[in-house]
């Protein structure tokens, strides 16, 4: 049974840090890419960054800078330090995996920035 659990979320006035995290465990092999979404109420779900296998990097114009995405050295960890935090930022943060057969996604977590 694959599950994936974030964790980290919280409530942090702006300008400050947050760092998430997300254990994927389970039978799941070939993980091609592990990233970050999020939703906010009346909004899309939006890609917020991804990592692939040999460590290249995408992220949201609106998070560069600020967010960084990394992975453990198991792989089967991925974590999403925030900083510089801004109002905009509040959301529920996903964590999700992708192999060549399927997709995986975790419950979320809530990360909301006061002003």
């Amino acid at each position: 049974q694959v599950q994936l659990v974030e964790s980290g979320g919280g409530l942090v006035q702006a300008g400050g840090s947050l760092r998430v995290s997300c254990v994927v465990s389970g039978s799941i092999f070939s993980i091609n890419v592990m990233g970050w979404y999020r939703q906010a109420p009346g909004k899309q779900r939006e890609l917020v960054a991804h990592i692939v296998q040999g460590g290249s990097t995408n992220y949201a114009d609106s998070v560069k800078g600020r967010f960084t995405i990394s992975r453990g050295n198991a792989k089967n960890t991925v974590y999403l330090q925030m900083n510089s935090l801004k109002p905009e930022d509040t959301a529920a943060y996903y964590c999700h995996a992708r192999t060549p057969w399927d997709d995986y996604w975790g419950q979320g977590t809530q990360v909301t920035v006061s002003s």
